[in-house]
């Protein structure tokens, strides 16, 4: 999919369903290919506020292609969307941005601005107007 650099160098955080960063006051995420649940979506909910100090940023999401998760995950997930963020750029092969974002904010939109992009350069820059 996308050739990803994990950085040396900097602090990098290795959650349950993704691994984190910072760029520029971006929180940068790779996915990793776990089913979400109610419960890892829960934990990943708090494991963001630590890494953020509780403090809402702009999010940069590497997809990863991985099973779809049951209504009650989709819909958690999106209610704790504004919880760690303040926008959400997604990166991903094309189509499945579209299709998750279709799933998860199927009965109503997303409670914060989510664009997705093919490449990270203009997400990041897009992602700028929110820091």
């Amino acid at each position: 999919m996308h050739n990803i650099n994990i950085p040396s160098g900097w602090p990098v955080f290795d959650g349950q369903i993704a691994t984190y960063w910072f760029e520029e006051g971006i929180l940068v995420s790779f996915s990793k290919a776990v089913k979400r649940t109610v419960e890892n979506i829960s934990d990943n909910v708090n494991f963001v506020k630590g890494l953020t100090g509780g403090a809402r940023v702009p999010v940069l999401i590497y997809i990863t292609k991985s099973p779809i998760p049951d209504k009650a995950t989709r819909r958690l997930s999106a209610e704790m969307l504004p919880v760690n963020y303040k926008a959400m750029a997604i990166i991903s092969e094309p189509g499945l941005a579209q299709l998750i974002l279709k799933l998860v904010f199927r009965l109503k939109p997303s409670p914060i601005p989510v664009k997705s992009f093919v490449n990270d350069r203009e997400a990041k820059q897009w992602l700028k107007q929110f820091l």
